[in-house]
């Protein structure tokens, strides 16, 4: 599970809750490799607090096929692997970050303003059109 608190007491450098003074550059709240569902899929997925307080969900080295109406979402669901892990992002809570900018390399997802993360620690490659995930990956905080 993610939560700002969990990130203020595990990672050097980070104000208590409630300090006025905000770290300096973007940090890495939480991280995890993708794995691999319906698709091959491989990558690593990064959620970063900007110095504005703004978050972003950033996927680095991605790699998956491409398809039908892909989009990110960020997931309170278990990352499972094999079938079982299939078609459950979509089942509880979740946000949807926009469609998937491409099926390799690097980009950013920006987290709309007002979203509470906690509880949110799983992205998906999700495909909308036939509600299954390519690849996904379980959001560990970074200490």
């Amino acid at each position: 599970m993610i939560t700002d608190t969990t990130v203020a007491e595990t990672l050097p450098g980070l104000p208590e809750a409630g300090a006025d003074t905000a770290p300096q550059g973007p940090v890495v709240l939480a991280q995890g490799r993708l794995i691999t569902h319906e698709h091959d899929t491989a990558g690593l997925v990064r959620l970063i607090r900007n110095s504005d307080g703004t978050l972003i969900v950033r996927i680095q080295g991605l790699e998956t096929s491409d398809g039908p109406d892909l989009h990110v979402l960020i997931s309170d669901a278990p990352v499972l692997p094999g079938t079982e892990g299939w078609h459950v992002f979509d089942d509880g809570r979740h946000v949807d970050l926009g469609a998937l900018k491409g099926n390799r390399g690097d980009a950013n997802y920006p987290v709309p303003a007002g979203v509470d993360i906690s509880g949110l620690a799983s992205v998906s490659i999700w495909c909308d059109r036939f509600n299954v995930s390519f690849g996904a990956a379980a959001m560990t905080p970074v200490l």
